[in-house]
């Protein structure tokens, strides 16, 4: 009876999440206090404040940290600055996983920043795991409607037991709701934050065409405003724990408002280049968590009519190649 009392105590407490989350003023994470360095001796950096950190990619290795604690749902964010410059090849993630505990069976919910040659802008991608369901995939990827080379952007994930979003600058950008036949795709373990830099010189930029190239690193990745606002696991009980502080926060979240949605689906319709809703080479029909926007498949239909209009491929030579054309707008977000 009192596991069953807790588990509706932490159930009621994220409720209020299913229909979105406008960003709180939510308490900061120091590093010392939430989170332990994963890999890359002194590529890794703590400021005196001991709340930024900053992450280098050079010759020898990446970087990365990772939360001290296991959570089961919560809010997660970090305001990020990306190298800048040439930056092909390299890969900055912000994302939640239990790999490490996991190996056949892991959940992931993923933000991988993708960089790009120089003149080209960083892409984002997003994507979510669940039960080791790696064989599906669910990216999606965009690009900016701001560089994010020049200054902090915040970047968040909510997780609750129904729904996954994701926001840049607190204006929700993804929204994955959980469907009954999704089963065990859906992330439903325990898992812990990670941010890291590597090198992902074999897929990040075109597919591997353009690999990272050290004769300008260091690249170096900024990260302030680490926030860590769930229900930490306890190792041993295996069930989470919500102090009353982050109750009362989660309680006071505003649902998505019809401004952020609005914002939300202009972002989608501008800076949308990917998903996998719409990639008709991969799934014949759209997964069941799938929400098809009939404005968004005919603009990727336009964008890619091989990937999201099912036309098959042409050969093409060196003399004849097709032309994409751009995906543009006059629309602010």
């Amino acid at each position: 009876m009192e596991i069953l009392s807790r588990l509706l105590v932490f159930m009621s407490l994220f409720s209020g999440l299913v229909s979105g989350f406008a960003l709180l003023d939510l308490p900061i994470t120091s590093f010392e206090e939430g989170y332990t360095q994963l890999f890359g001796d002194k590529n890794l950096f703590v400021h005196k404040d001991g709340k930024s950190v900053r992450l280098t990619l050079d010759e020898r290795t990446g970087s990365g940290f990772v939360s001290n604690d296991l959570y089961l749902h919560g809010f997660f964010s970090a305001s990020i600055k990306l190298p800048s410059d040439y930056s092909a090849g390299v890969v900055v993630a912000f994302y939640m996983s239990n790999g490490d505990m996991y190996e056949k069976n892991h959940d992931e919910i993923d933000f991988e920043f993708l960089g790009n040659i120089r003149g080209k802008e960083w892409r984002i991608q997003t994507n979510i795991y669940g039960n080791g369901s790696t064989h599906l995939g669910r990216e999606e990827r965009y690009n900016l409607w701001f560089d994010p080379t020049e200054d902090f952007h915040q970047y968040s994930i909510l997780w609750s037991d129904s729904h996954i979003i994701f926001f840049v600058d607190n204006v929700p950008i993804r929204e994955v709701k959980r469907t009954a036949s999704m089963g065990g795709d859906f992330p439903s373990k325990p898992m812990s934050l990670y941010t890291t830099i590597w090198d992902g010189s074999k897929w990040a930029t075109n597919g591997g065409k353009y690999g990272v190239n050290y004769k300008y690193a260091p690249y170096i990745a900024r990260f302030s405003d680490l926030v860590l606002h769930g229900c930490p696991v306890d190792p041993i009980e295996q069930f989470p724990r919500c102090d009353e502080g982050a109750a009362e926060d989660i309680r006071a979240a505003q649902e998505i408002t019809p401004s952020q949605r609005s914002k939300m689906d202009v972002f989608r319709r501008k800076h949308m280049t990917y998903s996998y809703c719409y990639d008709r080479t991969r799934y014949k029909v759209a997964l069941s968590e799938c929400v098809v926007n009939p404005a968004e498949a005919q603009r990727l239909r336009v964008y890619d009519p091989v990937t999201f209009g099912g036309i098959p491929r042409r050969h093409r030579n060196g003399k004849h190649r097709s032309k994409r054309s751009r995906v543009d707008g006059t629309e602010s977000i």
